[in-house]
């Protein structure tokens, strides 16, 4: 079975909270496993990320929120987790979360998303499938691709169900992590992050601070269309589609795809690549 799923960030406004419940109900449609909510490490997001979870639950999806532990103290994240356990909420995304800038007693007591994992394991059961985070062009803070895989398999042995990665453009650099993974013994489902291209300097600024890759042919074909958002978004669709696939045809279990809150990027990849509803 594939999994299939799509990821918001919560809104600062009410106009924005509005319009990611319109996206949501546009996304909803086509019926994905959930939606994720991103949420800001030491919680700089907190409510928002929660006024999200609960307007999005509250159109009937599922809804896995994020949660980082940097930043934030176990008897914040059991708040959390003791709310969501009452909310009907049984599905998380564990993160480190970037680091902050002044480290704190706090923020030491779990810090790493694998004390994270483990600490909801202890505090709440089995009641959450956690999904973590992979990096298949390895995360920027490891010292070398073994290290982040050897983090990566600490999350999956801490308790982890699955994992959701970085977004890429390389289909190899997955296929590549995911044998690192396997040769260990590690065999939870690893899936693809999916980010579509359509604001072609908001994505490198996104990648440059995440670490991810834009091959430069990308950046070359996108610089010849200059202002021509039209050729952007159909040249990044085209491009995101045959990844996708690609993807999908060498195995991977499914697809999380990163909506920047816009419904239109999203559904035309799901559209073009036949997904089911």
């Amino acid at each position: 079975m594939s999994h299939f799923s799509i990821e918001f960030f919560p809104a600062k406004t009410d106009v924005g909270a509005e319009k990611l419940r319109e996206v949501a109900r546009r996304l909803g449609a086509v019926n994905p496993e959930f939606f994720s909510v991103t949420y800001g490490a030491g919680g700089s997001t907190r409510d928002r990320t929660l006024g999200a979870v609960r307007d999005v639950q509250a159109l009937g999806y599922a809804v896995a929120p994020h949660l980082s532990c940097v930043g934030d103290s176990k008897a914040e994240i059991a708040e959390l987790l003791d709310g969501y356990r009452e909310m009907g909420i049984d599905r998380l995304v564990a993160l480190r979360g970037d680091l902050p800038a002044e480290v704190t007693a706090r923020s030491k007591e779990l810090p790493y998303a694998a004390d994270l994992v483990r600490y909801i394991r202890e505090h709440s059961g089995d009641h959450f499938k956690i999904e973590v985070a992979a990096y298949p062009e390895c995360h920027p803070q490891a010292a070398s691709l073994a290290d982040d895989v050897r983090n990566f398999v600490a999350k999956a042995n801490a308790g982890a169900n699955s994992a959701i990665t970085q977004y890429f453009f390389n289909a190899d650099s997955y296929f590549h992590f995911v044998d690192r993974v396997r040769a260990t013994g590690c065999d939870i489902a690893i899936i693809p992050g999916i980010m579509p291209i359509t604001n072609f300097k908001n994505l490198v600024r996104f990648s440059d601070a995440c670490g991810a890759e834009v091959p430069r042919w990308i950046r070359q074909q996108i610089a010849s269309y200059g202002d021509d958002s039209a050729s952007i978004i159909a040249f990044g669709e085209e491009v995101i589609t045959r990844l996708s696939q690609q993807l999908l045809d060498g195995g991977a279990p499914g697809l999380h795809f990163y909506s920047m809150n816009q419904a239109e990027p999203t559904l035309a990849l799901w559209n073009n690549l036949g997904l089911p509803r």
